[in-house]
């Protein structure tokens, strides 16, 4: 018995007491019923009404065939069993949750979409998987508390970055970790940029700043961490320049940082667990893979907080953007340092990293120049002068052979991953689809998809068209309309004078040869 329905059996014992206990003649019974319709009671869930007639008389022929038990609500005939979706849909479900027991209901419905194009709503899916014992809890996945944040009201008006460790990766034969570096929209929970690095610095921080603002441009206000890497002057100093109030986290540690720790515990557990139980990554393969995640899981789904998707609040972003000139902003993040060449190994030393110099310049003082935004692959070598010697390539003088390759344990039989990135590449073929390559083709001589071909060949991405992420297609296609008479042989030129590697470094210097 349920304390509802001992509640609800009194109100209508009492309702029909007389009868019940023949204080009344057998033949007022009907009269008696029919005065009763008449009258406003309260019932047990507060509203005041009048009884019908036949619902008085059906709970008094329910009391004189079961008694007091007689007025509890039946039960359903149909409990445990799925109404929403077959039997074989709910199996899957369980199947993919227990194959991976971090996957969230938003994953389980990417498969069972792709599997009998359906999904399951939230609370349903929850119901099941708890009949089954295949929540987290039931399969021993504890999922972290969620600390309060403090909130905007337009977009674009305070972005938070952190760093947070994530899987290991592939690099040249060795397994190497790497760090998660991103910065969050507070108004929309979008994700203005984010990927993964083998180090986590100054110039990451700022590497991961650039590509958001070449995109988004600026925010008004930038939260960042305590740490000494987040007080460097060069970022103060781009701040100040571009009027942006930089915020640090105090001692007390207050909301904002529960933001962005949240979307890292997001991430861990939809995106990184899926990474970490399959096949070990690239680098590369680790960021396509994040930003499939990103644009297809996490910014299409409607957040718990604002319940809405990320991507459609931060679509007003448009409107508050603040554009940002690149050059200014670069000009702060540039180091120039000195060194002397190494005289036994030939070599500099940059952030205890070792560039291999030709041997005739050993025991030379030099001017090292190097791109804090790339991967640190090569620096230049410049004469005390400033006039350009050579470029000089990473290198290891002890090859650490101590660092075993993991072997994967339960490679799991779906794979989000690949489910994801094709989702992505689906996304971006819609968008090319939309363009109006008529309009382009008329106004260049040179086709649209030659010049998104080379630029791709150039960036060292296979593919073409589908190289790029829908947003970068959107930059193509406004660079593509600001150069009518654009040619190979520009592009080219562009692509070696810029000094990142990215397409808007590569627009910037089209727009200088065109001044030229």
């Amino acid at each position: 018995m349920k304390k509802n329905d001992e509640k609800w059996s009194v109100f209508w014992c009492s309702l029909l007491h007389p009868i019940i206990f023949n204080e009344i003649d057998q033949s007022q019974v009907n009269k008696y019923l029919k005065n009763l319709s008449q009258k406003e009671v309260v019932f047990p869930d507060g509203q005041k009404k009048k009884p019908s007639l036949s619902t008085l008389r059906r709970k008094l022929n329910q009391y004189l065939t079961g008694g007091f038990e007689g007025l509890f609500r039946k039960s359903r005939s149909d409990i445990g069993i799925p109404r929403s979706a077959s039997q074989e849909i709910i199996d899957k479900a369980v199947e993919i949750k227990r194959d991976q027991p971090k996957r969230s209901h938003q994953a389980i419905n990417l498969f069972l979409d792709e599997y009998y194009q359906t999904n399951l709503k939230r609370s349903t899916l929850y119901r099941h998987l708890k009949a089954n014992g295949a929540t987290r809890l039931k399969l021993g996945v504890v999922k972290k508390k969620v600390r309060c944040r403090w909130t905007r009201e337009i977009p674009n008006d305070l972005w938070v970055g952190d760093f947070s460790y994530g899987p290991y990766v592939l690099v040249d034969g060795e397994t190497q970790p790497t760090y998660l570096s991103l910065f969050i929209d507070c108004y929309s929970r979008y994700v203005v940029e984010g990927r993964y690095y083998l180090r986590q610095s100054l110039d990451v921080v700022i590497d991961t700043l650039l590509r958001a603002w070449s995109v988004h441009g600026l925010s008004n206000d930038l939260y960042l961490d305590n740490g000494k890497v987040y007080h460097a002057n060069a970022l103060k100093a781009a701040c100040y320049a571009m009027h942006i109030r930089l915020i640090h986290r105090s001692v007390g540690d207050p909301s904002p940082g529960g933001l962005v720790e949240r979307l890292f515990g997001t991430g861990q557990d939809q995106f990184e667990s899926e990474v970490k139980a399959g096949d070990i990554l690239t680098l590369d393969t680790l960021n396509r893979a994040f930003s499939a995640w990103l644009h297809t899981v996490y910014h299409e789904n409607v957040h718990s907080e604002t319940n809405e998707k990320p991507i459609d609040r931060f679509n007003n972003a448009r409107k508050q953007m603040k554009p940002v000139d690149m050059d200014v902003a670069r000009e702060f993040f540039m180091p120039t340092v000195k060194r002397v060449v190494n005289r036994d190994f030939s070599d500099v030393s940059i952030k205890n990293q070792h560039f291999k110099v030709d041997p005739k310049y050993r025991g030379d003082k030099v001017i090292v120049k190097y791109d804090p935004f790339s991967e640190m692959k090569k620096v230049l070598i410049f004469s005390e002068n400033e006039v350009y010697l050579t470029s000089a390539h990473l290198y290891h003088r002890e090859k650490r052979d101590d660092i075993a390759t993991p072997v994967p344990q339960g490679k799991p039989k779906h794979n989000l991953i690949e489910l994801m990135m094709r989702k992505h590449e689906q996304q971006i073929e819609a968008k090319v689809q939309g363009m109006d390559y008529s309009k382009i083709a008329g106004s260049n001589q040179w086709p649209f998809a030659s010049f998104v071909q080379k630029l791709a060949w150039l960036m060292g991405r296979k593919g073409g068209v589908s190289a790029f992420s829908a947003e970068e297609l959107n930059m193509l296609n406004e660079i593509f309309d600001k150069h009518p008479q654009l040619t190979e042989h520009k592009l080219i030129l562009a692509f070696e004078r810029a000094e990142v590697k990215n397409v808007s470094h590569v627009a910037h210097e089209l727009q200088k040869l065109n001044n030229e």
